[in-house]
């Protein structure tokens, strides 16, 4: 059998390493956003508490709001991959 993907729209917003306040105002607090720097200490990593636990996500990354209210973190190529910007 085969199957394809129902059409759904989704909120999402991509992470540009400077836009942390609008990341904390498009996700709810009760999903766990930390935001820490990484080993070296200048790029800063958003760690975001998922149906299926802690992920990371990085600049240049978009987070997800999925159809439950749930957030999640998915790279860039893979999201121009699968979504398109609605006018």
């Amino acid at each position: 059998m085969k199957y394809k993907a129902k059409p759904v729209t989704i909120e999402a917003i991509k992470f540009t390493g400077d836009n942390l306040d609008e990341i904390k105002s498009f996700c709810d607090v009760e999903w766990g956003v930390s935001v820490y720097y990484d080993d070296e200490g200048w790029e800063p990593i958003i760690y975001i508490e998922t149906l299926e636990g802690e992920m990371i996500t990085k600049v240049d990354d978009y987070i997800i709001k999925g159809t439950k209210g749930e957030f999640y973190p998915c790279k860039a190529d893979i999201f121009n991959e699968k979504y398109e910007e609605i006018k």
